[in-house]
């Protein structure tokens, strides 16, 4: 049989094609298990600034000579949790770290406020419920004096607590539906009215409240299992219920102020590389959160500060100057 044999030139050809085909396919395979694994489970944190950015102009003369009593009040994230030493938010709002970024030094409080005291009762872990409870007997009611800044963070917890291992109970609602958390959210909303009112009554001399609401490591999509938790079907639903009392909250009350970190958060979680994504953000899309995605990394807690800073900075200078409560 010849080497240019008709039979054996098709079986060759049929291999060719067959062997083409076949890593053709595979190449396929690679790609989109890679495209998966990079926009699904790549989380890079990046470095550098985050969030937006401070004027610096208010920061640039002094706001009061006045005794003010920063408070730090809630869960995790005003304590500080996963936060390097001197970069929480509550931290950097007091004092710029020995590290600062340039466009951020000499912009903080105790630059403004010469008189400035700190005490940051946040507790890790901790539900509104232990809030209400337990965390308001540690702040004592101050002097006429001294004017309160009161910085908070809470009702987070109430919806994450147990991630599902126990049935949902009110301080640990993961997984549960809306109809059954009604009630819990509900006396979410008497509850939060309780805690300002009972902030405010600790501070005779005055004070101003900023109140933060919900982040969402899911980037508003709600689907915690693709970071490892159980589905919640309806998880989203009550997160958005939560975060609507605490901006119910904030608007009827004269010296509480809402803090928006859930809006500057949206593209951040666990969908940050996601560009096809309602909320990915083209400048930064990087993650802001911990290794436990309930908290922030240093650069979410940058984003936190700026926050609170732009907000505080709005308020303080007008209501010191008049002695306002």
């Amino acid at each position: 049989m010849s080497a240019d044999d008709p039979t054996q030139v098709r079986k060759r050809s049929r291999f060719r094609r067959r062997h083409a085909w076949l890593l053709s396919i595979g190449l396929v395979v690679i790609g989109i298990a890679g495209f998966y694994r990079y926009f699904w489970f790549e989380h890079p944190v990046g470095s550098g600034p985050a969030g937006p950015a401070v004027p610096r102009e208010p920061f640039q003369r002094v706001w009061s000579t006045r005794k003010v009593l920063l408070v730090g009040l809630g869960d995790s994230i005003t304590a500080g949790f996963g936060a390097t030493p001197k970069h929480s938010y509550f931290d950097r709002l007091v004092e710029n770290p020995t590290d600062e970024f340039e466009t951020m030094r000499r912009v903080c409080l105790s630059k403004v406020l010469p008189k400035l005291q700190e005490r940051n009762l946040a507790i890790s872990g901790s539900t509104s419920v232990e809030l209400r409870k337990y965390l308001l007997k540690r702040l004592e009611t101050q002097d006429r004096e001294t004017f309160g800044v009161v910085v908070v963070t809470t009702g987070g917890n109430d919806l994450i607590h147990n991630y599902g291992r126990t049935p949902p109970r009110e301080g640990a609602m993961y997984g549960a539906t809306f109809k059954q958390a009604e009630p819990w959210i509900k006396n979410f909303d008497v509850r939060l009215g309780e805690i300002l009112d009972e902030i405010e009554s600790r501070f005779p001399g005055g004070c101003r409240i900023f109140l933060a609401n919900i982040y969402d490591p899911t980037d508003d999509i709600g689907d915690a299992f693709n970071a490892g938790l159980p589905p919640w079907p309806e998880g989203l639903r009550i997160v958005h219920a939560y975060n609507d009392i605490i901006t119910r909250c904030a608007s009827r009350r004269e010296r509480v102020h809402l803090v928006d970190i859930h809006g500057e958060f949206l593209g951040h979680g666990i969908h940050c590389l996601q560009f096809w994504r309602e909320h990915y953000d083209a400048d930064d899309p990087r993650y802001w959160y911990f290794d436990n995605l309930e908290d922030p990394n240093d650069r979410g807690y940058d984003a936190i500060r700026r926050l609170m800073l732009i907000e505080i900075a709005r308020v303080l200078p007008g209501v010191l100057s008049d002695r306002k409560q």
